[in-house]
């Protein structure tokens, strides 16, 4: 059935411009995680609805997802993006001086949690943050996540059910599994009782949520 879907819903997508389909069977063949379809579906929509005018993105891997924000997004608009795997950043570098020839893209090499506590500490803000890095670590990094994203901004963190390891009793899930299992859903909880975010889950991709800071009193 989620096979019928998908194949159903992809009818009724927006056409992507050709290089970034390349670059999604480029990672696909080389089994280099982007996001899915459906993550690709909400992204958009936030995007092109919201229009925020600076975006932060967790996890560069290739670069894929910065590259498919940017075409969601006014020329006006800024992306940061941060990435800690040399490999990785390679690759990315150079598909962003193919397609991002305007340099609407800033690529941060480091740590995900030193790089979010040194934007947060030069009190940088962000409207909109898409978080796809280490799934174990998503927890320790909210609290600078939230110094830095705006008032009523969006964050999105993706694959919040971990191949559907979450949902599963802890026993359920391999030994090695067991830290993010229990992070991810220490996480969640978080998110949805956290006083100064509004959250919804969503069955989407690998699971996603999207959360809005409140404004201020």
């Amino acid at each position: 059935m989620k096979d019928r879907m998908e194949v159903f819903l992809s009818m009724f997508r927006e056409e992507m411009p050709e290089y970034i389909c390349r670059l999604e069977r480029k990672a696909l063949a080389e089994e280099v995680p982007i996001i899915r379809r459906g993550t690709q579906d909400v992204l958009r929509y936030f995007l092109r609805t919201g229009k925020p005018a600076k975006v932060l993105e967790v996890g560069t891997a290739v670069g894929y997802s910065a590259l498919f924000m940017r075409e969601c997004l006014p020329e006006s608009s800024r992306i940061t993006t941060i990435e800690k795997v040399e490999m990785r950043l390679t690759e990315a570098r150079k598909n962003f001086a193919a397609h991002d020839p305007d340099g609407r893209i800033r690529l941060l090499a480091g740590e995900a949690g030193e790089v979010l506590h040194g934007l947060a500490e030069a009190k940088d803000t962000f409207d909109f943050i898409f978080l796809d890095a280490a799934k174990g670590q998503y927890l320790s990094f909210l609290p600078d996540i939230l110094a830095i994203l705006a008032p009523e901004g969006i964050l999105i963190s993706d694959n919040i059910l971990h191949e559907g390891d979450v949902l599963e009793s802890r026993y359920a899930v391999t030994r090695r599994d067991r830290t993010i299992h229990g992070r991810m859903r220490e996480y969640l909880q978080e998110l949805t009782s956290h006083e100064q975010l509004e959250t919804l889950c969503l069955p989407v991709g690998d699971g996603m949520t999207v959360s809005q800071k409140k404004k201020r009193a």
